[in-house]
Formats: structure tokens, sequence, C-alpha cells
């Protein structure tokens, strides 16, 4: 996936507004009236929290981003428009006799002091027309995906009624839930709790079986397509419906340093969302919140990340799959009544010779999906001194062919686990194979599957021009 195509999409954003304060300094003392360190103010600074956040997450990766929600006709309700229109974020804001939502923090060698709130609940009337308001833009059809960002603060009075108006129109409903009843998030297709949350709503996690087991209580139980547990350090656990059963993927933290993990949530949802209504599939859309937030909490205070922030890392995971993914892949193919044609090889130089064995085997349906060795696995095969180029670099090479629909990659010497998750419709070789003696041939013919070999470019082969290189 390009991540230019974040830039297609457009997310109606509905939840809690709040303005983040900040005032940063030295400390270099102790107050002598109380044992309490004094702030040497150097900078102030405001931001965009909460909803508003999460919408400033959208415009930030490029996705199209409308707010609705609630202000005071206070300074801050001011300064929260000024931050939209500078940020080029559409919105839709109800004037609240109420004051702004408001968050002042101390902070000092990026580490917080302090913080102050300043909050009230809103009126049963700012509600009904912040409904008004959502009635109006969930209907258009430019509004793909809707993110309701519950913070707590009496915005959302009834979200039940919003993900059944979203329904309605088919809308993709993402929720950053709060709180320990998770009932009004009934009908949503994902929820994105922290661990903490989880552990609020289902109990104590004992361990990660416990965690799967509950986790899919939760699905049944609110009629969801997935949960998204975010979990720190140990990065992001999805468990996702399909076919009537619930499968678990795991995903590692990107995160190299920690400094504050405020607004971490807002950056996860914004960055589902953006790739959702970007084109992207659910686990193109989770690789890209996985970066995002790892880049994130590596910042002071709520903050965002930006396209080109994020392109050195992801387009090194764009560039292929896991074995742990395939099976997702091939799953989706199939109800699209998707042909898949499925090859592999080291691809350790490609050449010529690999391009037009490619193109050939594309040919034989409708997506070639394509096994790779990882190093290890071609160091295994191949000896110490292979692979020449690193399984990233083979991988982009590979998949920037447009004969190649994906690459994954495996770790054994044979590609026999990647064939029975993906079970391809035809399996291909190079002429160099008896067809019956191909790995993968018992498998792919039992489910009615063909094994067919193709003829290789005479004299073309990595081996030899590596021996020309030498």
């Amino acid at each position: 996936m390009n991540l230019k195509m974040l830039s297609k999409g457009n997310v109606l954003v509905i939840g809690d507004i709040i303005l983040d304060k900040y005032i940063s300094g030295i400390v270099d003392r102790v107050s002598p009236e109380a044992p309490v360190p004094v702030l040497k103010p150097q900078k102030e600074e405001i931001r965009l929290g909460g909803a508003a956040n999460v919408a400033l997450n959208l415009s930030s990766l490029g996705s199209g981003a409308t707010l609705i929600g609630v202000v005071g006709k206070d300074d801050s309700s001011i300064q929260v428009s000024e931050l939209l229109k500078l940020n080029k974020i559409k919105s839709a804001l109800t004037k609240s006799i109420h004051p702004t939502i408001s968050k002042l923090r101390l902070l000092a060698s990026q580490q917080q002091l302090l913080r102050i709130d300043n909050e009230e609940d809103f009126s049963e009337d700012d509600w009904e027309s912040s409904l008004s308001k959502f009635k109006k833009h969930i209907s258009a059809e430019k509004n793909k995906v809707l993110i309701i960002s519950d913070y707590g603060k009496g915005t959302l009075k009834n979200i039940p009624s919003l993900i059944s108006e979203a329904k309605k129109y088919n809308k993709i409903v993402l929720v950053d839930p709060k709180g320990n009843d998770f009932s009004r998030y009934k009908g949503a297709n994902i929820i994105t709790p922290n661990f903490l949350e989880f552990e609020g709503v289902v109990g104590k996690i004992k361990n990660e079986a416990d965690l799967t087991k509950k986790g899919k209580v939760l699905i049944k139980s609110l009629n969801l397509d997935s949960l998204l547990i975010t979990r720190g350090s140990e990065g992001m656990t999805l468990l996702e419906s399909k076919n009537k059963k619930i499968k678990r993927a795991d995903f590692p933290t990107k995160a190299k340093d920690v400094f504050d993990v405020s607004g971490a949530g807002d950056t996860v949802i914004a960055s589902i969302a953006a790739g959702l209504a970007g084109g992207f599939d659910l686990f193109e859309s989770i690789r890209l919140a996985n970066i995002a937030a790892g880049i994130v909490v590596g910042k002071t205070g709520t903050a965002t990340v930006t396209q080109s922030e994020i392109s050195p890392f992801y387009n090194d995971l764009s560039s292929y799959i896991e074995i742990k993914d395939a099976q997702y892949l091939s799953e989706d193919l199939y109800k699209e009544q998707k042909k898949i044609v499925f090859t592999n090889g080291c691809f350790d130089i490609l050449h010529a010779g690999h391009v037009e064995y490619l193109e050939a085997a594309k040919e034989m349906g409708d997506v070639l999906i394509v096994g790779m060795n990882s190093d290890q696995s071609v160091k295994s095969l191949k000896g110490k001194n292979r692979p020449v180029n690193k399984l990233a670099h083979r991988a982009k090479v590979l998949s920037s062919l447009s004969c190649v629909d994906k690459v994954v990659v495996f770790d054994d010497e044979t590609p026999i686990k990647l064939i029975q998750a993906i079970k391809p419709n035809v399996l291909v070789k190079g002429g160099d194979y008896k067809v019956k003696d191909i790995v993968g041939y018992k498998e792919v013919t039992a489910l009615g599957g063909s094994v067919i070999t193709i003829d290789l470019v005479e004299g073309l082969s990595t081996s030899k021009i590596i021996s020309k290189l030498v």
C-alpha cells in the first residue's frame, strides 16, 4: 500500500473536544513555603486535545477530517477554532454556555509536574445540537469511516444512537472507549481500549490465553467485528471475528524511546481510520497505527505524526507480510472469488529470468502471492555468504513488480506451512522441477488445485551472476 492513498479518504469524528495548554520551563529550586518544585516558565503552548487531537492526527496523516463536538463561548473556543482552521480541519461545533474543556500541564525536562483540568458537563441541548449536525454529516458519501472519541467528558449523551445512525449508511465505526461500561459501544466495528481499560471491563488478565478468551467473550457480547488492545511496550493485540471464528494477531511495539503516552490512543485510532478510509485493509491499517504510535510516544504531550515520519518504517513493512497474516489474506481473496496463484523463492538478485517467470505465473490467475525465504532461511539453503541482499531490500524490489500482488516471508527451508495457510488454486515452480516432487503438490491437488511448471530462461540464474562478480 502507498501512504499517498491516505489523502483519498475522509473521516468523521465526534466526541469530547479538549484544549491542551502547556507551560514548560526549568526547575532549579524547591519552594520555601512547601516542599514543592518551583517552575520557571520558558515557553507556553496550546494544542488540540481529545476528539480534536484525533482530527488533528488525521489531518497530519493527510486524511480528510470533519469534527463534531461542543465548545464554550470563551477564549478557549476561539483558540480551538483557530487551530482547526490552521490545520485544515472542517468542523461543525456547538457553542455551549458551559466552558470549553481544557487541561493545563506544567512541565520541566519533558516531565509533567502538575495538571489542572477545567471541565463541566454539557447540557442535553448541547447534545441535541451535536446530534443534529452528526446526522447531516454521517449521510455524506465521502465520510466512509466514523470515529467516536469518548473521553467521558459529557459530550456524548447517547452513543448507541450514533452507532445505529452510522450503520444505516454502512459506515465503518471505530470507538476509543472509556469507563467500565462498554455496552454502549455495542454494534461498533472496532473498539480500541488500552490494556488497563480492557482489564477494567473483563477483569484481571492472568496470561495470554486468558486475554484471548476474555477478548472473544467481549467481542461476542458487543457484536463487534474486531477488538484492538493497545499494550504499551508489548505492542498491540488484535482479535478479529471472521467467518464465525475469532482469530488473534499480535503486533510488537515499534517505539524506541517513550517520553509521553499522552494522546497515543488518539494516534492509534486516527491511523487505523485513515488507513481504512484510504483503502487499506485492517492489517495494513494497524501496521500503520503501530508505527505511528511508536513515533508519537517519543514526543512530549499530545502530538501527531506525518507521512514523511512514517515512511522510512512503513515502506519496509509494507513490502511483505508474514505467514500469520497470509491466512487472513487468503480468506479475503476466496471470499472475493479470486483465483490465487502461488510460487516461492529466495529472489536474492532479481533478474530478467525471474521477471518473465513471475509474469507468466500471474497470467494463470487473478492474484499472485510470492513466498520469499527469510535471510536465515536463505543462509541455510545457500550458504553463509548469502543472501547478498537483506530481506527488506529483496522484498522491496520484488513487490514493486506489477505482476506481484503480495510477498509473504517464511523462515523454514520449504514453504509447506505457507502453502497450507494460503491454499492456492495454482502452485507454480520452475521447469527444472518434476510436478509430483514439488513441495505442496499433495496439499494443493487434494483441494482441487493444480500444480504447474514454467520453463526458465536459459542461462540466467542468481548463482551465475554472483560467480561472475566474484
